[in-house]
């Protein structure tokens, strides 16, 4: 019985700190170089002030809080692909997962419009 009371112990000892493990990794996942450039153009957009420095750091945390990075980073490769021209890139304006994509990004973006501006 002692064993039995030590297994269960362990197991939910090592359970509760992967839970805790994982929802911090899924907070922190994107890398800080990511959300430095999401800020630095969401202030060129918005105006570069210390007003728009919090909110636009709020914006790209509300976005994180959402979408997992590697979500977030073939949205924005999507969107890359759109710009350049060509019959090769078609396949990123027309694919419907490349439209989900985008529109879940999007969904993201208008709730941290939402919630930060």
């Amino acid at each position: 019985m002692k064993r039995l009371v030590s297994a269960i112990t362990v197991i939910v000892i090592t359970a509760g700190g992967a839970f805790a493990q994982s929802v911090a990794d899924r907070l922190n996942d994107y890398p800080t170089a990511a959300r430095a450039d999401y800020v630095f153009a969401c202030m060129v957009t918005n105006g570069q002030t210390r007003e728009m420095l919090d909110r636009c750091a709020c914006s790209i945390d509300e976005i994180a809080s959402i979408l997992p990075y590697a979500q977030y980073l073939q949205a924005e490769t999507v969107l890359s692909m759109r710009r350049v021209g060509g019959e090769r890139m078609s396949i990123f304006k027309n694919a419907s997962i490349a439209e989900h994509l985008v529109a879940d990004m999007r969904r993201a973006q208008a709730e941290a419009e939402i919630v930060c501006f």
